[in-house]
């Protein structure tokens, strides 16, 4: 599976995905209530790393401990960046 992660302006996203069924496995965003209301005064990077964690718990609990990191394409710096260290430290592999 990977680890996949889009930013826009305002909000970030990260999905776990198995390419060979197609299928999302877990997913987190500042877009849902529980991780917005969590963020609301924290900064962009704070929120980054709230859902890089909450991703990567919904992943164990699916049974995932090792995945690919794709930043699709983004510079690894900053929001991104922060999303795979709250992954990490949330307990995924890649």
């Amino acid at each position: 599976p990977r680890l996949c992660v889009y930013r826009s302006n305002k909000h970030i996203y990260a999905q776990i995905i198995d390419d060979l069924a197609g299928n999302t496995l877990a997913a987190a965003s500042t877009v849902e209530k529980e991780i917005a209301s969590q963020v609301a005064e924290a900064d962009k990077k704070g929120a980054a790393k709230l859902v890089g964690k909450t991703v990567a718990e919904r992943a164990m609990q699916a049974g995932i401990k090792q995945v690919v990191f794709d930043r699709g394409g983004y510079v690894y710096t900053g929001r991104v960046a922060e999303v795979a260290a709250g992954a990490r430290e949330a307990g995924l592999d890649f």
